[in-house]
């Protein structure tokens, strides 16, 4: 009953979202993914990352069909495409297959599956099918904010950031300086948050083939509410990032060979500081900006869920580890860097994620008054950053001395009481089926 009401609810979200997109003149996300079926998918290695994920269910035989069947209706459709000369149309070669292989799932579980196995089956095809749709929706959320939110706030964060030095405006200068090199391989590593979120979440889900049962917790469930709730705050606080707002958008990085298709946003910026000198300090004001640019800046998902990432594969090995830190690291880098974000986002951002990762791990495991003081802390703390970038950011950057400490002291609270709060979950756990039980008392001797 639980599994019926959470698909109801997504179903009536995504029916929602796609009449919200008509209403502007927009695709909406159902619309998206079910050209996806037959025309050039414009999310392949997701389609695939997503099959990949609901295969943890499968045996390694099922596995070994599922990836073949895949890649022969790929094979097929690419020759048939070829062949009529109907091309991409900016689309990837491939992930249709992966699609196929998942409504296909779905189709076998509902008429060859029963009971338990049926179920599972299910939970493995609803798994991928919501991934795919938290990015279809993710983008349809970005074209809706920049239609309903014409004036933006990118002045208040840019005063707020002095306090944390600008570090936007100083990771851009030392992207450019490593040259085209630097910049195709973050905006690699910035492209593929979502592959490395499923090689994570696989790791996490190895035992399901064998167990016959999904953990209670997984990155998952923390990558889909990230992406559920953080659009809402956009919508709160729209952002365009200072490569727009205080640059000249997307042309800035097209000497290098990215992103040449683009519509150009100069027109609208305030002036060309990004990210050679920081814009002169004036009392903030929205200021209006076109209707193309998502207010996707506060708080920086991209941050977000590296943060996710990087938290989940500390359950794993060595090398997993390894890639969760770099993969955080470079993201970090590549959002300032590119210009994408101010640093007061990458805060906002840590806090939001910590908050939810708590809440899904309380709710999971059973809520207690820790994890009901955690969320609540983390909570505050992030409507206190907020309501501290929108209301005193002058102050921030005339006292940069008290207030840069003070925002960085309050995230590290946060990630001190995250870590103090989950490790003694994590020794309570352990230690509850280590405990002796008493031994059955030995029943009485008959009597002869």
């Amino acid at each position: 009953m639980l599994w019926t009401a959470a698909g109801a609810v997504t179903l009536g979200f995504l029916i929602a979202l796609e009449l919200t997109a008509r209403h502007y003149g927009l695709p909406g996300p159902l619309t998206t993914q079910v050209k996806e079926v037959v025309f050039p998918p414009k999310s392949g290695f997701l389609l695939y990352g997503a099959m990949a994920l609901m295969m943890v269910v499968l045996t390694r035989r099922e596995r070994f069909l599922a990836a073949g069947v895949a890649l022969g209706i790929d094979a097929v459709l690419l020759l048939a495409r070829w062949a009529t000369g109907t091309g991409l149309h900016g689309g990837h070669p491939f992930g249709n297959g992966a699609l196929w292989v998942v409504l296909g799932c779905g189709v076998i579980a509902l008429t060859r599956r029963t009971g338990p196995e049926r179920l599972l089956l299910l939970k493995g095809v609803g798994l991928a099918l919501l991934l795919v749709a938290g990015r279809k929706t993710g983008d349809t959320w970005l074209l809706i904010t920049a239609k309903a939110r014409p004036l933006v706030l990118d002045p208040y964060l840019a005063v707020a950031d002095r306090a944390l030095g600008d570090p936007s405006w100083v990771a851009g200068r030392m992207l450019k300086a490593t040259g085209p090199l630097g910049a195709h391989f973050l905006d690699l590593v910035y492209g593929q948050l979502a592959v490395a979120a499923v090689v994570v979440s696989l790791y996490g889900l190895r035992n399901v083939a064998a167990e016959r049962r999904f953990p209670r917790h997984h990155l998952v469930r923390t990558f889909l509410v990230i992406g559920l709730l953080g659009p809402g705050i956009y919508m709160i606080f729209p952002v365009v990032g200072p490569i727009f707002a205080y640059g000249t958008g997307i042309d800035h990085w097209q000497p290098d060979g990215l992103w040449t298709h683009t519509p150009a946003t100069e027109h609208w910026m305030v002036g060309d500081f990004w990210p050679n000198t920081p814009p002169p300090l004036t009392d903030p004001h929205a200021i209006p900006f076109d209707e193309l640019t998502p207010r996707n800046c506060m708080p920086s998902l991209h941050t977000a869920w590296a943060a996710a990432i990087f938290i989940h594969s500390r359950r794993g090995p060595r090398v997993l580890r390894w890639a969760g830190t770099f993969w955080l690291i470079a993201t970090l880098a590549a959002t300032l860097g590119f210009g994408w974000h101010y640093g007061t986002d990458l805060v906002a951002g840590v806090v939001f994620t910590l908050t939810i990762e708590a809440a899904l791990r309380a709710q999971a495991r059973g809520w207690d008054r820790s994890a009901t003081h955690l969320v609540t802390y983390g909570t505050a703390i992030f409507t206190a950053l907020l309501l501290s970038y929108r209301y005193i950011p002058m102050d921030m950057a005339l006292r940069p001395w008290l207030y840069g400490p003070l925002i960085l002291l309050a995230m590290g609270s946060v990630i001190y009481g995250y870590l103090r709060t989950t490790r003694a979950w994590e020794r309570r756990d352990i230690s509850l089926p280590t405990q002796r039980q008493p031994e059955p008392e030995p029943a009485p001797a008959r009597a002869t």
